[in-house]
């Protein structure tokens, strides 16, 4: 049998097709526009999602005989805002996560409304990325639209209406929204009164491993797929992600360094932070996960490569930089404001300890490890929360440098291993589907059984103990120049 994964990107969607055994069999990606009416918005049509979905479904499937495929999972990009009518038609453009409009709405929920009583109500504070405060701007600036509003979805979950006709979402991606409860698993009754909505305009929800229905029968006949063909619900991305490599269970995390960066600690209990550094959302396999975001990671590598040393040679530009935790160039990787463990949507990224004698490798590196020093914010805190980890997997763009793997591994002082097979979201929504249809027992048996390690990097305790004195000093610069980031008010 076979089992897809489809995963709903901010710039692509990613569809897998995965063997009972865990083979990847075929990847297809499809691309769509992003939108930016006005400085620092953001924002997608959904249709053009489903368009570039089922595209890629019918390439995907292609040559393979379709009434083998047994399941369809999801992963995809959390905190936007799907609105529909009555007639389930899509009201205005998805905000996206990364749209920044809703600084004054983020201000109102944390101070307003209090921070405490977020954390009491949803187990989180408000972020200017959440679903919440793009509830609350659209109340205040399109009255009308908002009245018509008859369902809220996100992103995932308007593909998995489309394909079944039912409205659900996992307790993953709610966990995005600032109006679900994660303590208690369940639509916040306090915050839905916040955002002006009922629970009616919400969608059921369902564990990511668990079944929604079926395919749409005029689907099934459209690319020859079985009626039987069980669709379920997925998670959001960052759990998705953990699913594909494996982060399940005590003890286990993950880093993974795409656009943003991301540090994933699932956790058997609930241990919501109550410092407001870290996320505390549930997990993709039925518990619960700390997670730190920094929201400009490869990406700040792909801005220093090619916007500012204009070169597409990634590789080249770091080799032979061997003076880890020696260089006295420090980076601050907030280029598009920062969320973990800061909060702030002033933030911006700058350089700090240059002289006459900085080289360009110096800065390269500096970059690198300003991201790595962002992370280990995050880890920090949940240390301080009493959780351990041993070791961490490592995952995205980043990912495949080796020379950024080092410095991570040094930097967090933690064995780094990079799994076998590293497809993201995907991977982790063809796993779900796989549970899903019952091949596997549990999320965490298939991980288990199917992802394996090719590489393992180990720190160096001289290195480590060199970045930890850089550490020292990192995590004081922002708090030097927080101040002046909010006069400066860059858009």
């Amino acid at each position: 049998m076979y089992y897809i994964g489809i995963d709903l990107g901010t710039s692509a969607v990613k569809m897998l097709l995965m063997n009972e055994n865990g083979g990847i069999e075929k990847i297809v990606s499809k691309e769509y526009p992003i939108y930016y009416p006005k400085p620092g918005w953001s924002e997608q049509n959904p249709e053009d999602w489903y368009t570039q979905t089922k595209m890629g479904l019918g390439e995907l499937i292609s040559g393979i005989e379709k009434k083998e495929v047994a399941g369809i999972g999801f992963g995809g990009q959390m905190h936007g805002l799907v609105v529909l009518d009555e007639n389930d038609e899509v009201i205005r453009p998805t905000i996206l996560w990364n749209d920044s409009r809703t600084a004054e709405e983020t201000v109102h929920l944390n101070k307003v409304i209090g921070e405490d009583k977020l954390l009491e109500y949803t187990g989180n504070i408000a972020f200017a990325g959440f679903t919440a405060p793009k509830l609350l701007w659209m109340r205040k600036h399109e009255p009308e639209n908002f009245k018509r509003i008859a369902r809220i979805m996100l992103p995932k979950d308007y593909i998995v209406y489309k394909l079944t006709g039912i409205h659900s979402a996992d307790p993953s991606d709610a966990s995005g929204t600032l109006f679900y409860d994660v303590e208690n698993k369940c639509w916040s009754e306090k915050m839905m009164d916040i955002c002006g909505i009922k629970e009616e305009q919400l969608p059921t929800l369902y564990e990511s491993y668990e079944v929604v229905g079926t395919l749409k029968e005029e689907l099934c006949a459209e690319f020859g797929l079985s009626k039987d063909l069980k669709v379920v619900a997925g998670a959001g991305d960052n759990a998705a992600a953990a699913v594909g490599t494996g982060t399940v269970g005590e003890g286990s995390c993950n880093v993974s360094l795409g656009t943003s960066g991301t540090i994933f600690i699932p956790s058997s209990e609930y241990k919501a932070d109550r410092n407001s550094a870290l996320h505390f959302f549930a997990h993709a396999d039925g518990n619960y996960h700390l997670m730190g975001v920094v929201l400009s990671a490869a990406s700040c590598n792909k801005w220093w490569m090619e916007d500012i040393l204009m070169t597409t040679d990634f590789a080249g530009e770091q080799e032979n930089i061997s003076n880890l935790g020696r260089n006295q160039v420090y980076f601050l990787p907030y280029l598009m404001g920062e969320r973990s463990p800061h909060n702030d949507p002033d933030a911006r990224g700058a350089f700090i300890g240059l002289t006459m004698e900085t080289s360009r490798k110096d800065m390269t590196l500096a970059m690198m490890e300003g991201v790595a020093f962002a992370l280990r914010d995050s880890y920090e805190v949940a240390k301080s929360l009493g959780i351990k980890v041993e070791k961490t997997k490592m995952c995205g763009g980043g990912a495949k440098s080796h020379l950024w793997r080092k410095i991570l591994s040094n930097v967090l002082n933690l064995k780094v291993e990079i799994p076998e097979v590293e497809e993201g979201p995907a991977m982790g929504g063809a796993m779900l589907a796989a549970v899903g249809c019952g091949k596997y027992d549990s999320v965490e048996d298939i991980a288990k059984s199917i992802v394996k390690v090719k590489e393992t990097v180990e720190p160096d305790p001289e290195i480590a103990l060199l970045y930890d004195e850089k550490y020292k000093i990192f995590r004081n610069i922002y708090p030097s120049v927080k101040d002046l980031f909010k006069t400066m008010r860059l858009g």
